[in-house]
C-alpha cells in the first residue's frame, strides 16, 4: 500500500505565502510523476504542478512565476511552494503521486486527502 499523507494549507491574505507538503510512505520502489491538483468549488480539478523522476517540471500558466514545485526523493516527499498568492488560488490542493510498488513492481497512482487554501482579498 501507497498512502499520502498532506500539510501546510490555510488562510492567508493575498500576497502572502504558504508551502505545502506531502508524505509518501509504504511499499515503495521509487516515484516517478509527483504532481499539485487543486479544485475550486463548482470547477474542475485542474493541474497545478507536476515533477519527474527527472525533476523536469510543468507549471499551469497562471502560477509561472508564483509557484515552485520540488522534491525530496530520500523522503518520499514532494512540496508547493506558492508566492503572491491570490484569491483565484483559492481551492483545496491535492498531492498526487504515481509510484512503483515493492515486490509486485506494479505502478499504482495515490491521491491526498487534500489541503484548504483559501486567499482573502
Amino acid at each position: 500500500q501507497v498512502h499520502l499523507v498532506e500539510s501546510g494549507g490555510g488562510l492567508v491574505q493575498a500576497g502572502g505565502s504558504l508551502r505545502l507538503s506531502c508524505a509518501a510512505s509504504g511499499s515503495i520502489f521509487g516515484i516517478n510523476t509527483m504532481a499539485w491538483y487543486r479544485q475550486a468549488t463548482g470547477k474542475q480539478r485542474e493541474l497545478v504542478a507536476s515533477i519527474t523522476s527527472g525533476e523536469k517540471t510543468f507549471y499551469l500558466d497562471f502560477v509561472k512565476g508564483r509557484f515552485t514545485i520540488s522534491r525530496d526523493n530520500a523522503k518520499n516527499m514532494v512540496y508547493l511552494q506558492m508566492n503572491s498568492l491570490q484569491p483565484e488560488d483559492t481551492a483545496v490542493y491535492y498531492c498526487y503521486v504515481q509510484a512503483q510498488q515493492y515486490y509486485s513492481g506494479n505502478y499504482v497512482t495515490r491521491w491526498g486527502q487534500g489541503t484548504q487554501v483559501t486567499v482573502s482579498s
